[in-house]
C-alpha cells in the first residue's frame, strides 16, 4: 500500500499520484514482534496536506518507547501496517496548506508530539504535523538535533515538579539511557547530587565521566544502606525511575521524609506495587510523569523549550551520543536499543 499527503500511513493513495510521486525508503511493520519486524519499503510519501510538512530526514533519535510500541506491549496496539518512530532532524522540503514556515531549506527538529503510528519519521523523507517541528538549535548537528528533544523535556521533571536544588540528593534509575544522563545533566546544573543507579558495576567509570557524582550497582549492593550513607541518613530528595516494578519499594526506602518518586516508564514489564508504608510514614508524593506533560501546554512549552535551548548554549547541557547505524541497520538498532548496553542516545542516519 501508498500513502500520500495527510493521509500518509492513514490512507491509501489513488493510482494516478501513485504514477507521480518518487519512491522514498520508509521503515513499517506489517507484525508485532521482535527487531525483525522491521521492515524497509520502498513508499511515495507525497505531499504534505493541511498543517503538515515534508522533510528530508538526516538524523533519527531511537527511544525505548519505540521498541515496546514494535512488540505490541505500547499503551495501544499498532493498527497495522504502521509508521515507526517519532523524534528527527532533517531539511524542510514542502509545507502543507496554512502552513506559514519554517521556510524550505531550514534545518529542523521533530519533536515527538504525535500518537505513535500516526505519523513515522523511519525514513529517508516523512511527513510530519507542522505543530511537532521547531527549528534546529545552532551548533548542533543533525545526529545531536536528533537526540535532545524527548530526554530533556522528560527529565525536567525533577527542575520543574520536584524543584531540585543546591545539594539535594537524586536518584537516578537507568542512568546510562538517554534521559537518566539528561537528568544528571539538569541535577548538576541546578547545583544537586546526582546518584546513578546501574545494575552492575562495568559502567561506573562511564557514569562518572558523564557526571554522576555517585554510582550504586543495584545488582551488587544494599541500594538503601549505600543512598543512606551517601546521604548522612537523610535519604534523597528525589527518584526519577523509568523502570517500575518492584523496585520502586527500594527507591521508596531510599528517600527523604516529603521526598518525591517520579515513575515515568516500566521497563521492568512487572506491576508496579503501591509502596504503602514508606510512602505513609515519609510523606512521600509518588506521581507519574511523561513529557507531554509540558509539550501539550503551549506557555509551559515555550519555557522549557528556551531554558533547554540556554542550557545548550552555555554547554550546561550536552547530548551523549552512544552510538550511529545507517537506516539499512534499522534491525541492528534496535537490537542495540534493548541490549542495555548504551550510554546516551542511539542514532540512526539516512
Amino acid at each position: 500500500m501508498l500513502w500520500v499527503g495527510a493521509n500518509y500511513g492513514r490512507g491509501r493513495m489513488s493510482p494516478e499520484a501513485k504514477l507521480e510521486q518518487p519512491m522514498t525508503q520508509v521503515v513499517r511493520i506489517h507484525e508485532t514482534g521482535g527487531p525483525e519486524v522491521l521492515r524497509i519499503e520502498d513508499l511515495s510519501v507525497g505531499d504534505p496536506g493541511p498543517g503538515e510538512i515534508r522533510i528530508r530526514v538526516e538524523a533519527i533519535g531511537l527511544n525505548r518507547s519505540e521498541a515496546v510500541y514494535r512488540a505490541g506491549a505500547y499503551l495501544m496496539a499498532p493498527k497495522l501496517p504502521s509508521l515507526m518512530g517519532y523524534e528527527a532532524a532533517g531539511v524542510v522540503e514542502a509545507l502543507g496548506s496554512g502552513v506559514a514556515g519554517p521556510a524550505v531549506g531550514t534545518r529542523v527538529s521533530v519533536l515527538p508530539t504525535y500518537r505513535m503510528g500516526e505519523y513515522g519519521v523511519y525514513a529517508e523523507r516523512a511527513i510530519v504535523p507542522a505543530r511537532s517541528v521547531l527549528a534546529a538549535p545552532p551548533g548542533l548537528t543533525p545526529v545531536q538535533s536528533a537526540s535532545i528533544w524527548m530526554q530533556y523535556f522528560t527529565a525536567y521533571a525533577i527542575i520543574e515538579v520536584a524543584k531540585i536544588g543546591i545539594g539535594e540528593h537524586v536518584l537516578i534509575p537507568a542512568a546510562s539511557s538517554s534521559v537518566g544522563l539528561a537528568a544528571m545533566q539538569l541535577a548538576n546544573w541546578a547545583g544537586a547530587v546526582p546518584i546513578a543507579l546501574t545494575r552492575h558495576g562495568t559502567k561506573t567509570a562511564a557514569l562518572r565521566e558523564q557526571g554522576a557524582q555517585h554510582v550504586i550497582a543495584t545488582a551488587e549492593s544494599d541500594v538503601v544502606s549505600e543512598v543512606m550513607r551517601i546521604t548522612g541518613g537523610k535519604g534523597a530528595r528525589a527518584a526519577f525511575d523509568p523502570v517500575g516494578g518492584p523496585f520502586v519499594e527500594t527507591l521508596a526506602n531510599s528517600l527523604a521524609e516529603e521526598g518525591i518518586l517520579f515513575v515515568y516508564g516500566s521497563l521492568s514489564g512487572q506491576p508496579t506495587p503501591y509502596p504503602h508504608w514508606p510512602a505513609a510514614l515519609k510523606g512521600l508524593s509518588i506521581r507519574g510523569w511523561v513529557a507531554s506533560s509540558i509539550w501539550n501546554k503551549p506557555e509551559r512549552f515555550a519555557r522549557v523549550k528556551e531554558v533547554i535551548l540556554a542550557g545548550l548554549a552555555a554547554g550546561h547541557l550536552k547530548p551523549v551520543i552512544s552510538r550511529t547505524f545507517p537506516l539499512s541497520q534499522i534491525v541492528e538498532a534496535h537490537r542495540y536499543l534493548e541490549s542495555n548496553q548504551q550510554i546516551g542516545k542511539i542514532v540512526v542516519t539516512v
